[in-house]
């Protein structure tokens, strides 16, 4: 039979009361009754759990942390039980579960544990990017957690982040950061076998955010950087592709920006990302030609 979790809160506050009152003959009588109120905690949290009362158990798992931190110094073991808050607050209560992340975060982060603390990190960003829908400090979590991954050696896990910031600064018209993010991973994928396949893909999403400055001569210039890094990328449709809508911008001619567009299109699908910034290139093209009408 599933124990209840509501008598198990009231015996944790029962216990917890009971150690913070009077004077004990036995040493170790007042740690044990904390320590025994916060196993209470943490078992209403996981009754709560079974009955999928997701804000009840968030808050046992945080009164659990707290008689963890507070009176039994023990704050590696509260760091790791915000961090079952944070799960269980996730999708209904998402200010809290962040809340309750970076807590945790700090914790990680004042013992050097910097590799879990990135891992936190990103989850964190998750949040704010899925549940929250805060584009910009998902932003900025991403980018810590892949400073602190970079820091660890761990190189894929921080040019997965790395990758992240560009696609969400791109999205937030912070074009510059997002190149040089775009060029930092191409860079560190020339030299490796396995990811050498991604470099079109970065040297595309950059050339298309150089493209949303509206500096044109840049982007000839980034273009034939590419070319320069990569030789393989001159022969590649995306290549192509570029080279065309620089052309068309340059000339102010939107249909035929709309045209190159739609004839690769049909051969590679454009994903939403790219869409969206392209959208914002050709408006520009609106923009100018209104501006001169």
């Amino acid at each position: 039979m599933a124990l209840d979790p509501r008598s198990l809160v009231q015996k944790a506050e029962k216990t917890l009361q009971s150690a913070g009152g009077g004077f004990s003959f036995f040493g170790g009588g007042k740690e044990d009754k904390y320590q025994s109120a916060a196993d209470l905690y943490q078992q209403a949290a996981n009754a709560f759990k079974l009955e999928r009362l997701s804000k009840e158990a968030g808050g046992a798992f945080e009164k659990a942390a707290a008689i963890h931190r507070d009176r039994l110094n023990e704050p590696d073991d509260a760091a790791n039980l915000m961090i079952d808050a944070f799960k269980v607050y996730r999708k209904e209560s998402p200010l809290d579960a962040v809340r309750c992340i970076e807590s945790a975060i700090k914790q990680y982060t004042s013992k050097g544990n910097f590799r879990r603390a990135a891992s936190h990190k990103e989850n964190q960003g998750e949040v704010y990017e899925v549940e929250i829908g805060d584009r910009k400090k998902a932003l900025e979590c991403y980018d810590t957690a892949a400073q602190w991954y970079e820091g660890d050696n761990a190189s894929a896990l921080a040019n997965k982040l790395w990758l992240k910031v560009a696609d969400i600064a791109a999205l937030e018209g912070d074009y510059y950061r997002a190149i040089e993010n775009y060029d930092r991973i191409a860079e560190s994928s020339l030299g490796n076998n396995l990811m050498r396949y991604s470099v079109k893909e970065y040297f595309f999403k950059s050339g298309i955010c150089a493209l949303a400055t509206k500096d044109i001569i840049s982007t000839r210039r980034n273009l034939d950087r590419y070319r320069e890094k990569d030789p393989s990328f001159a022969g590649t449709r995306e290549c192509q592709l570029l080279v065309d809508l620089v052309d068309a911008v340059e000339a102010g001619n939107q249909e035929a920006f709309t045209d190159k567009l739609y004839a690769f299109d049909q051969m590679s699908r454009l994903d939403k990302w790219k869409t969206e910034l392209l959208v914002r290139i050709k408006n520009h093209i609106e923009e100018a030609d209104n501006e001169f009408s």
